[in-house]
């Protein structure tokens, strides 16, 4: 999963990257997309890992991308976002950094704390953005259609479909409302569409402040979380174990970086399966829905064309009983088909004809 910060400038962005990858940001680097591996911490691993004495963990990761603020207010601005959107595009989750912080040495964008109106301008630039492409794209096959070919049925689909997608877009609400089927999301799917991606608010609040957890009310955007960049800079320069803590005092329950991750997942509509031996204890990324055949398809394609069955015991059973012996003594290890849909959590393994 990927995932782009966007943000105006001054929000603190960049300190959240920095807090979130655990590196350091130079201020003097040239404005370019700047991108971390980020592992996703699963203290269920730790667990397998112990009960069937792997030789290493596996976690799952990230792959977050910070995305330069942009000042959307004059033209070198805008012609720079426009720059960066490629590498927005290729995002599947967009988080938004609004500044809800006071600090005379960081000039605020427009003279101004107002977290939801900075929120607005973002999700103003995504619509354009497409409906700028959208509008590109239907005078394109208007000209196409006057001059039949054998693309001619598939291109009056995609116009009548991007069609609907005008018209959304200029009612102010996201693709995602357009694209209603299957069918519709893969002729559409080349162009990236940046308001039919999940949409995550951050929201950077004062040290003062930085056990809230009430976010930003903007009914786009997935989920809100509220972190504090200057507190995780801070835990970030601590030691390992001095950093509970210090969070501790200051009302904190995890560290941004924990609680920025499972907001990415649930935003993005992910979850995590397990698998587990002696060689390694694992964690796989895949999308909620997931039938048990495609989740064989993440670990190796071999077990997903040659799958018979997935025998799956849920963690939390195999934690209460012990061990897999005495889940199995329970009754918690069950055989599932292909169509099995996958929850978090689920210890999988595979039996395949390969």
């Amino acid at each position: 999963m990927k995932v782009a910060l966007v943000g105006l400038p001054g929000s603190g962005k960049s300190s959240v990257f920095a807090a979130v990858a655990g590196v350091a940001i130079d201020p003097y680097a040239p404005p370019e997309p700047r991108q971390a591996i980020v592992h996703v911490p699963d203290p269920r691993l730790t667990y397998l890992a112990k009960l069937y004495q792997s030789k290493k963990i596996v976690e799952a990761t990230i792959e977050v991308v910070d995305v330069p603020g942009c000042a959307l207010d004059d033209t070198h601005g805008q012609e720079q976002w426009r720059r960066l959107l490629p590498a927005v595009r290729q995002a599947d989750l967009l988080a938004v950094v609004v500044r809800d912080f006071e600090n005379s040495a960081v000039p605020a964008y427009r003279d101004r704390i107002d977290p939801k109106a900075d929120f607005q301008a973002v999700w103003e630039e995504l619509l354009f953005a497409d409906l700028d492409t959208v509008t590109t794209r239907i005078e394109r096959l208007e000209a196409a259609l006057k001059k039949p070919t054998k693309m001619h049925e598939v291109e009056k689909r995609e116009m009548a479909l991007l069609t609907r997608c005008r018209e959304v877009l200029e009612s102010e609400a996201p693709l995602s409302t357009a694209l209603k089927t299957e069918a519709d999301h893969r002729l559409l799917s080349s162009f990236a569409f940046l308001t039919e991606k999940p949409l995550l608010c951050i929201r950077n609040i004062s040290e003062d402040r930085a056990a809230q957890s009430s976010g930003v009310d903007a009914s786009v955007a997935a989920e809100t979380i509220s972190i504090s960049a200057e507190i995780e800079a801070e835990v970030a320069r601590l030691e390992p174990a001095d950093r509970p803590a210090f969070l501790a005092e200051l009302g904190i329950e995890s560290p941004a970086r924990d609680r920025l991750i499972r907001s990415c997942y649930r935003a993005a509509g992910m979850i995590s399966f397990l698998t587990m031996g002696a060689d390694e204890a694992r964690a796989w990324t895949i999308p909620q829905g997931t039938t048990a055949v495609n989740a064989a398809a993440k670990i190796h394609t071999d077990l997903s064309r040659g799958f018979i069955r997935a025998e799956t015991i849920a963690y939390e059973d195999l934690q209460t009983h012990g061990d897999e012996k005495g889940a199995r003594a329970a009754g918690k290890v069950r055989q599932e088909g292909k169509t099995y849909v996958v929850q978090d959590g689920d210890i999988l393994t595979i039996l395949a004809n390969v």
